[in-house]
C-alpha cells in the first residue's frame, strides 16, 4: 500500500519530486505551492468522481452542487429515493444515473464496503471498485488519490495530467497513459504529489494550452 499523504509528506515528497525532475522544479518555482486537494472519503465523493468523467469540472461541479441541494446528505438510501425525472432535471445522464444506482445498490446490499478500501493495497482497491459498472480506472485513480490520499496514485488517463506533462516535457504529441507510466517513474513512490503540481500549473495562468 502506497504512503498516505499529510500536509507533512506532501512538503516532503514535493522535495524529493523536484529534486529529481528540473522541470517540475520549474513548475514549483513559477506557480508556487500546489493546493492539497484532498475529498472525503465514501458514497458522495465516488458520485462526484463519477460525474466529472469525461466532462468540465465546472459542468460536474454545478450537477453535484443540484443533487447536494436535493439529498443532503448524499447517501445511496438517498440517491435511490429519486425518479428519472428529478434526476435528469439535476443533470445526470441517463448512463451516469443509471451508475449513480448500480453503486447505491451495491453498498446498500453490502456487495461494497467503502470502509474496508481504507485498509487495503491499491491495487486491491481497483479490482473492488472496478466490479461496479461505471467505475473505471480513472475513476478508481482519482479516488485513490484525493479521497484515500495514496502517495504514489497515477491517474495515467487524466487528460489535464496528459497536457500538462506533454507542455512541461516539450512533447509534440499528447502522452498516452502508458507514456505517462513511464515518464512517471521517477517520481516513485510520490507520483500523486507530482500530479498535483501538474494539475496546479495546468489550471493556472500559465498553461497556454488549456482546453
Amino acid at each position: 500500500m502506497s504512503e498516505i499523504l499529510t500536509q507533512n509528506s506532501f512538503a516532503y515528497g514535493l522535495k524529493v519530486i523536484t529534486s529529481n525532475d528540473l522541470d517540475l522544479a520549474e513548475i514549483l518555482n513559477s506557480c508556487g505551492l500546489p493546493p492539497f486537494w484532498v475529498r472525503e472519503p465514501g458514497f458522495a465523493t465516488l458520485i462526484q468522481i463519477i460525474l466529472e468523467q469525461q466532462v468540465s469540472l465546472a459542468s460536474a461541479k454545478a450537477v453535484f452542487e443540484r443533487l447536494q441541494q436535493t439529498i443532503s446528505p448524499i447517501t445511496p438510501e438517498g440517491f435511490l429515493t429519486l425518479d428519472d425525472v428529478q434526476i435528469k432535471k439535476i443533470g445526470f445522464s441517463r448512463q451516469k444515473a443509471l451508475y449513480g444506482r448500480l453503486l447505491s445498490q451495491s453498498i446498500i446490499t453490502g456487495q461494497l464496503d467503502l470502509d474496508t478500501l481504507n485498509q487495503m493495497h491499491d491495487e486491491d482497491v481497483r479490482s473492488v471498485l472496478k466490479k461496479i459498472k461505471g467505475i473505471g480506472d480513472w475513476t478508481v485513480d482519482i479516488y485513490l488519490l484525493m479521497a484515500l490520499r495514496r502517495a504514489d496514485s497515477l491517474p495515467r488517463g487524466d487528460l489535464g495530467l496528459a497536457l500538462a506533462i506533454q507542455k512541461v516535457k516539450r512533447l509534440e504529441n499528447r502522452p498516452s497513459p502508458r507514456e505517462i507510466e513511464v515518464i512517471a517513474e521517477k517520481w516513485q513512490p510520490w507520483r500523486a504529489v507530482a500530479t498535483r503540481l501538474l494539475w496546479h500549473y495546468y489550471l493556472s495562468d500559465r498553461f497556454p494550452l488549456r482546453k
